[in-house]
Parts: structure tokens; sequence; C-alpha cells
């Protein structure tokens, strides 16, 4: 595997929000990484498109997946370094696998694919479509809400990733996912605390 898609070595837990745009990913990223005292990962997309918005007026094609990739697992080894225990993704490359999929007729760079397979998380929270769909520069297809979020759970399924749903209010979602964290955490006797 390209080193450059690859996860760098670290003793933390990974946990991955996970689904269709505007469905309240980053929120709870910064949620939980506000009640674990520890750092998240943006999604390195939203910059890298919105900046070639900005100034092309273009929206993402095919060749922009794996610039993006590599960013976001720049990204993610940069914070894991800086993490507390736990370190919360806005996003993986299993999600720009599934856009791939999705966007351009099935077609997934090999490289992405076996980035997407290989590197590993310890949870993923799935968000589900029950929130207000927010329009922005980027986002597009909310008629197909349903169609993008059982991509993404199929995904999961085919990869054989361990995963929960979040639904409903916020305080809903976050306390489900706190609960399963905090048993994760609970199971790994081996994990290091950098913010005493």
């Amino acid at each position: 595997m390209e080193t450059n898609l690859k996860q760098d070595p670290i003793n933390i837990v990974k946990i991955v929000l996970f689904g269709p745009e505007s469905t309240g990913k980053t929120t709870i990223s910064q949620q939980l990484a506000r009640h674990y005292n520890t750092v998240w990962v943006p999604e390195y997309a939203r910059e890298y498109l919105q900046t070639k918005w900005n100034n092309f007026r273009k929206t993402c094609e095919n060749d922009d997946l794996i610039p993006i990739a590599e960013g976001q697992m720049r990204l993610e080894n940069e914070l894991a370094k800086k993490a507390d225990r736990v370190l919360f993704c806005d996003t993986d490359l299993l999600e720009t696998k599934v856009y791939s999929q999705e966007y351009y007729g099935g077609f997934v760079d090999p490289r992405l694919d076996e980035a997407a397979h290989t590197n590993q998380y310890d949870l993923y929270l799935l968000t589900y479509i029950d929130t207000p769909w927010e329009a922005d520069d980027l986002r597009d297809r909310p008629e197909m809400r349903m169609e993008m979020f059982q991509a993404f759970e199929n995904a999961l399924k085919l990869h054989g990733k361990k995963y929960i749903i979040l639904k409903g209010s916020r305080k809903k979602r976050f306390n489900k996912a706190v609960k399963a964290i905090d048993k994760i955490i609970g199971m790994r006797s081996d994990l290091v605390r950098f913010n005493c």
C-alpha cells in the first residue's frame, strides 16, 4: 500500500463518523472530542473542494479522490499524535471509496480501495438521515439521502467493520456514542493518557 494512504501505528482508540453528507458528523465529532478532552480530525475534502469551487467553480472530479485521500491520512496521522487515548475522525478512506463508487459509476482507484480495506478503526458511528438537510456549495443529492445511507451501511457490512447507527436528537446520538466508546476504552488497559 502507498505510504501516504497508510495509518501510522499508534496506540489509541480510533472512532470514525461515517455516513451521508448533512447528517451531523462534524457536530458530533466536535462534541465527542470535547467530552473526551482530545482532538478530532476534520474532513479534508471540505477544505480541498471548497477551495476548488471558490477558485474554479468546479465540483469534485474523479482525479480529486487520491489527493483528498492523501490529505485526509496526513491530517489523521498528524492529529493522532496529539490525541488523548481516543481520536475522532470526521470521515475516513472508506467514506471516500463509497463516494467514488456512487459518483463515478462504481470505479474505485485500486490504491484507495486497498487503503480503505487495510486501515483500521475501533468503531464506526454511522449517522442516520434524520437531521435537516443543509445546502451549501458542495452538497448535492438531497433527494437521494436514503440511497446514500444504504450505500454507506452496505460498505461497512461488506468490509466487516464494527458500527452502530446514531439516530434521533443530538443528545440521544451523543449518549449512545459515549456508551459504546466508554465500553471500548474500558477494555483497553494498554491506552496511555497524555493529558493527565
